[in-house]
C-alpha cells in the first residue's frame, strides 16, 4: 500500500520510458509531487528537451545539472589514483556515477524540502543499492519510493501501454535488444542478446570506439602530464579534468582501446554478462601506472596493490559514502604524493603500450641498476642478502630429513 503522506518526491529522471511512466505513477499513486533530476555526466546527449518533457508528464519542477567536472574531478580521478579495476577487468564506469547522482539528488531534496527520493533501478540490480545507500548516507530517515519493487507493471509491453493511457510521448524508433548506461567514463551493454553470455556483441553495437582492426595504420603517440597521480596535461597541454577526459576518449575510441566483455558477479548474488566501452579510462589506468613504477617505494605500491580488489568492491557494491572508502581514500592520496611527471604511450589498434616515463620526483635511478661497472652497490653484498633469506628454507630442509 502507498504511503499517501508523502507530499513532495524528487525523481531521478532521465526522460526515458521507464521514469517517465515512474514520474506519472508517482503522481497517480501517492498523489504527491514529483520533482525531476537529471545529471548531465558526459553521456553525449541533449538534455534541454527533458525540461519540457517532464513538465508535460507532470513534474512540478526539473533541475538538469551539469555535474561533468566534479564527475571527473572527485569521482572518477580519485578512483583512478588506486588503480581500481573490479574482478580484475571491470573499471566501474557505472559503479563511481551513482554516488554522485544519488548526492546531488538529496541535495535537491533538501533544497526543496521534499520527503522522499525515487529512482528507476530495478530490484534485481546493483543500482538499486547503490542510489539508496548514498541516499541513505546524507540523510538517514529519507523515504525512498523504488517503483520497480512496489508496482505491477513488469514487463515492456506493460509500461507500454501505461504510457500509451496517459500521453506519454515514447520513442517509435526499434529498440536496441540490449540496454545501455552511458556517462563521460564509459558506456556498458548489458540484456537483451547478451544474456547469453556465448552470444557475440555485434559490431554495430559499440558507440564510442572504432573495431581495432578498423584503427588506423599508424601508432599515435601521447604525453600524459601528472601532478600527485593526476593527469593535468596532454601534449604539454593543461586542459580542466572533464575537457582532458572528453580528450583521453576521443584518442582512444580512434584507436579501438578500452573494449571489453565480461561475466561479472553483482552484489546482490547473481551473474552479469556485460560488454563495455571505456576509452579514455583504459589509457589513463595504464599512464598512471607507468608514472607510478619510478615514483613510488616498492612496499608502499604492494600495500596499496593488495588493497585495489577491496577497493574496487566497495565502489561496485555502492559504499562510496562509507567510513571504511574514507580511510582508504586517505590512505591512498597520501600514496599520491610524489606521483608527477610525464609518461609517453603508444596507441595502436585497440592496445596502449608505455614508451617512457620521466620525473622530477623519480625513485629510479641509472646508477643503482645499471650493468656497467659502478661503485654504488657491491655484488658480493648479494650472498649474505641470499644466505639470510634462504635461512627458513634449509632449516626446514634440515628438519625433514
Amino acid at each position: 500500500m502507498a504511503d499517501k503522506k508523502v507530499k513532495k518526491v524528487v525523481l531521478a529522471y532521465s526522460g526515458g520510458l521507464d521514469t517517465s511512466v515512474i514520474l506519472k505513477w508517482l503522481i497517480e499513486t501517492y498523489g504527491c509531487e514529483v520533482i525531476a533530476f537529471s545529471a548531465d555526466l558526459g553521456q553525449e546527449e541533449e538534455l534541454d528537451h527533458l525540461n519540457e518533457k517532464a513538465k508535460k508528464t507532470g513534474a512540478s519542477k526539473v533541475y538538469i545539472e551539469d555535474l561533468r567536472e566534479t564527475f571527473i574531478k572527485d569521482y572518477v580521478f580519485p578512483m583512478f589514483r588506486a588503480n581500481a579495476i573490479y574482478e580484475g577487468q571491470y573499471l566501474l564506469g557505472t559503479s563511481i556515477a551513482r554516488p554522485l547522482i544519488a548526492k546531488q539528488q538529496m541535495e535537491i531534496a533538501k533544497i526543496e524540502k521534499a520527503d522522499a527520493v525515487s529512482h528507476g533501478a530495478t530490484g534485481k540490480g546493483n543500482d538499486q543499492v547503490r542510489f539508496e545507500l548514498g541516499y541513505l548516507a546524507m540523510n538517514p530517515h529519507i523515504k525512498i519510493i523504488a517503483p520497480w519493487r512496489e508496482w505491477d507493471l513488469n514487463s515492456r509491453t506493460a509500461l507500454m501501454a501505461f504510457a500509451k493511457k496517459h500521453g506519454i510521448d515514447v520513442p517509435q524508433t526499434p529498440d536496441k535488444p540490449y540496454s545501455t548506461d552511458r556517462n563521460m567514463l564509459h558506456i556498458s551493454y548489458e540484456g537483451g542478446i547478451l544474456e547469453d553470455p556465448w552470444e557475440s556483441a555485434t559490431d554495430d553495437m559499440y558507440t564510442m570506439s572504432v573495431p581495432p582492426e578498423d584503427a588506423p595504420d599508424k601508432p599515435e603517440i601521447i604525453e600524459i602530464t601528472f601532478k600527485q597521480g593526476d593527469p593535468v596535461a596532454i601534449d604539454g597541454k593543461t586542459l580542466s579534468p572533464a575537457t582532458l577526459f572528453r580528450e583521453l576518449n576521443r584518442l582512444g575510441g580512434r584507436n579501438g582501446i578500452g573494449r571489453i566483455d565480461l561475466v561479472e558477479n553483482r552484489f546482490v548474488g547473481m551473474k552479469s554478462r556485460g560488454v563495455y566501452e571505456t576509452p579514455g579510462g583504459t589509457i589513463l589506468r595504464h599512464a598512471h601506472m607507468g608514472i607510478e613504477s619510478v615514483t613510488m617505494d616498492r612496499e608502499v605500491m604492494h600495500i596499496r596493490d593488495s588493497l585495489i580488489p577491496r577497493y574496487a568492491e566497495i565502489i561496485y557494491n555502492g559504499f562510496w559514502f562509507s567510513p571504511e572508502m574514507k580511510m582508504l581514500q586517505g590512505m591512498i592520496d597520501h600514496t599520491q604524493q610524489n606521483v608527477s611527471g610525464d609518461v609517453r604511450l603508444k596507441l595502436y589498434k585497440g592496445n596502449c603500450y608505455m614508451l617512457g616515463r620521466r620525473s622530477e620526483e623519480s625513485i629510479y635511478s641509472e646508477d643503482f641498476a645499471t650493468f656497467e661497472d659502478e661503485d654504488v652497490y657491491s655484488q658480493k653484498d648479494g650472498e649474505g642478502f641470499i644466505r639470510l633469506n634462504a635461512l627458513r628454507l634449509r632449516i626446514q630442509r634440515l628438519m625433514e630429513k
